[in-house]
């Protein structure tokens, strides 16, 4: 409940700062917004799921509360999946990245995301649970193990992408770094310091997100429903601190968000 709540406020902040910024409507920007909307939804629903579970036991609404937690949570990883590919293609086709294609591209990546992940969390809701049959719960209940199995195998095809994507992402950027100090007659050491600068940028990204869920992912696959709650609570707490951290990775790191920040502060002060 206390996770949630920061990452609602957090988020929420990038949220109406993208959606009340006319100049925020580049590409890179609507994909920060979708991440920060999944991760929205997300700490809204951690709250909700705290509230209907320990205040008002019902089935119907933890199957809604769940419903939207696999939505949002999908989302958030499939929108740090697209803002990767996004960055990827913004270095490899860098001459035409700024173009009408892009945008498209664009759009169709967030339609895909937003699209699979409903139908993820709509599973629930249209039958796919294990209330009428509690030996066919997974870890988290009412989710069926079949369904946490196909997230789970979701989850790794995205982090193999992401990763693959990433030493491409590393190769062009240590390349393009050799040629400026080439071109510029830089020392060994300065390309060596930009080079260095930018993997370990990458390293922070990818190993945020993979400390974050691979322990609940790989739980996935390994628990058992009749395991003890406290295990699924343990490894599923550092995947909700992904949500917590995205905002600071993505979003109150950019330079741009940041200037606007900084005149709606100095504003109220």
């Amino acid at each position: 409940c206390i996770s949630g709540t920061i990452i609602s406020c957090e988020n929420a902040i990038v949220v109406v700062v993208i959606f009340y910024t006319p100049a925020f409507r580049a590409p890179m920007f609507l994909l920060i917004g979708s991440l920060a909307t999944a991760d929205l939804l997300a700490g809204l629903g951690l709250i909700l799921h705290f509230a209907f579970v320990y205040f008002i036991p019902s089935e119907a609404v933890s199957l809604l509360t769940v419903g939207l937690l696999v939505t949002s949570f999908t989302a958030s990883v499939s929108s740090l999946l697209t803002i990767t590919i996004d960055r990827y293609l913004s270095l490899y086709n860098a001459l035409t990245y700024y173009s009408e294609r892009t945008v498209t591209r664009t759009y169709i990546m967030l339609i895909l995301t937003w699209g699979a992940s409903i139908c993820y969390g709509l599973l629930p809701i249209m039958g796919w649970n294990c209330l009428k049959e509690p030996s066919a719960c997974s870890i988290v209940k009412p989710l069926t193990k079949n369904h946490l199995i196909i997230l789970s195998v979701s989850f790794f095809m995205v982090f193999a992408v992401m990763l693959q994507l990433y030493v491409q992402i590393c190769k062009i950027v240590c390349r393009h770094a050799h040629q400026i100090a080439v071109q510029r007659h830089f020392l060994a050491s300065s390309h060596y310091v930009t080079t260095r600068k930018g993997i370990a940028t990458l390293a922070v990204i990818l190993g945020t997100f993979a400390s974050c869920w691979l322990p609940f992912a790989i739980y996935c696959l390994l628990g058992d429903y009749s395991y003890p709650a406290l295990y699924t609570y343990i490894t599923l707490l550092p995947a909700t601190y992904n949500s917590m951290i995205n905002p600071v990775i993505y979003a109150f790191r950019n330079q741009e968000i940041q200037k606007v920040l900084w005149t709606v502060c100095c504003g109220c002060f």
